[in-house]
């Protein structure tokens, strides 16, 4: 893998894992509080923000791998003497 590719997979890194913090944040905080009704409805919000940042993820992934063939193809462009 190259650098680039690289670079751009630090941001998602970032945003998964803050994402991971978030919930395990929430999830001590709701330990401690045992209201059942309230932890219902803040584990419903936590899904949802789950299936957010998993959507964000699978949208940064598909533009990586774009963003990988581009870069393929310049480089077999360039390996074989194409013209630019």
């Amino acid at each position: 893998m190259d650098a680039g590719a690289v670079a751009l997979l630090i941001p998602v890194a970032a945003i998964v894992m803050g994402g991971l913090v978030r919930i395990a944040r929430d999830l001590a905080r709701a330990q401690r509080n045992p209201n059942i009704g309230a932890l219902d409805a803040r584990m419903e919000t936590l899904e949802h923000e789950l299936a957010s940042v998993r959507s964000d993820l699978n949208e940064t992934q598909e533009r990586l791998d774009f963003a990988e063939r581009l870069l393929a193809q310049a480089r077999e462009g360039k390996r074989l003497g194409a013209p630019e």
